[in-house]
C-alpha cells in the first residue's frame, strides 16, 4: 500500500523537479547555440547547431580573464569553507559539550546575529579590512565570512546528540582534549560537516555584494564580479554571458557529488531526531 502511494508522490516531486529546472537547462543549451539563434523570432529550447565557440572566445579574449576569475572565486570559496568547517566546528563542540558560566548568553549573542543583514554589517567590516590592510586582497574575502552563526548553531545542536558518556570515558581513559575533538567529535559530526561545506561554499562561490565592495582590481574579481562586467549599460554579450554562468555551475555540482552521501544523512538523521 505504501509503495502505491509513494508511485504518485515521486512522479509530483519529479514534475516539480524539472520544472523548477528548466530555466537552469535553458541556460546550458543556450551557452552551446551560435549568436544567430539566441535572438530567433521563435527561440528554441535545445541548439538547433551545436558549438563551443562561445567558450573558445570566453578562454582567448584576455580582456575576460576567465581563467583567473575562476581562480580567484576557487580560492576564496576553499579557503573560506575550510576556515568554516574548523571555527564552527569548535566553537559548536564547545557550547555543546562543556558547560561554563554565561554559555547561554553567548549562544543568544551569536544567534541574535542571524537577524543582521549584511548591508547593516557592511560598514564596520569595511573599516575593519582597511585597518588592517586587507582591502582589495583575496583575504578581505576569507576572512570575514570564516564563522557563521548558523553554522554554529547547527553544529552545537548536533554534537549534543552524542552522548556525553562516550566523552568522559575517553577522559577517564587519559585521552586529551584535542585527541577527544580529532577522535570522537569529528568523526561523529561528518554529515553536519558536509552540510557546512556545503552551504559555506555556495554562499562562497556565488557571493556577490561584498566581493563588489571589498576587491577593486579586476585582475582580483571572483567570478561573479567577472561575470557582471558583460552586462552593460548599453550592450550585453549574452553569448558569454551564457557560457560563463554554465561554467560557474560545475563547481557547485562537483562539491555536492562529492558531499551528497553525508548531506542526505544529515538531512535523515535530522528528520528521525525531529
Amino acid at each position: 500500500m505504501r509503495k502505491r502511494t509513494s508511485i504518485p508522490l515521486m512522479l509530483f516531486a519529479t514534475f516539480w523537479a524539472l520544472f523548477f529546472l528548466l530555466p537552469v537547462l535553458y541556460v546550458v543549451f543556450s551557452a552551446f547555440k551560435p549568436r544567430s539563434e539566441l535572438f530567433k523570432h521563435i527561440p528554441t529550447f535545445f541548439p538547433e547547431t551545436w558549438t563551443l565557440d562561445n567558450f573558445v572566445r570566453l578562454i582567448e579574449n584576455p580582456f575576460f580573464m576567465t581563467y583567473q576569475w575562476i581562480w580567484n572565486s576557487f580560492v576564496v570559496a576553499v579557503a573560506s569553507t575550510i576556515l568554516a568547517v574548523v571555527i564552527n566546528t569548535m566553537s559548536g563542540y564547545a557550547l555543546a559539550k562543556f558547560k561554563f558560566r554565561g554559555a547561554t548568553v553567548i549562544l543568544i549573542i551569536i544567534l541574535s546575529t542571524i537577524m543582521l543583514p549584511l548591508e547593516v554589517i557592511m560598514v564596520p567590516i569595511s573599516r575593519i579590512i582597511r585597518m588592517f590592510g586587507l582591502y582589495n586582497t583575496l583575504w578581505a574575502l576569507i576572512i570575514p565570512p570564516a564563522a557563521t552563526p548558523a553554522g554554529i548553531f547547527l553544529m552545537r545542536q548536533f554534537l549534543l546528540t552524542i552522548p556525553d558518556d562516550l566523552i568522559e570515558s575517553a577522559r577517564i581513559d587519559g585521552a586529551s582534549e584535542w585527541r577527544i575533538f580529532t577522535s570522537i567529535i569529528v568523526p561523529n559530526a561528518k554529515p553536519a560537516i558536509a552540510t557546512i561545506a556545503i552551504f559555506s561554499f555556495m554562499w562562497r562561490w556565488n557571493d556577490y555584494v561584498w566581493p563588489l565592495i571589498a576587491i577593486r582590481s579586476p585582475n582580483r574579481y571572483t567570478l561573479q564580479l567577472g561575470i557582471s562586467t558583460l552586462s552593460g549599460e548599453y550592450t550585453t554579450d549574452w553569448s558569454a554571458l551564457l557560457a560563463i554562468s554554465t561554467i560557474s555551475m560545475i563547481p557547485m555540482l562537483i562539491v555536492f557529488l562529492i558531499f551528497q552521501r553525508q548531506f542526505v544523512q544529515s538531512a535523515a538523521e535530522t528528520g528521525m531526531k525531529g
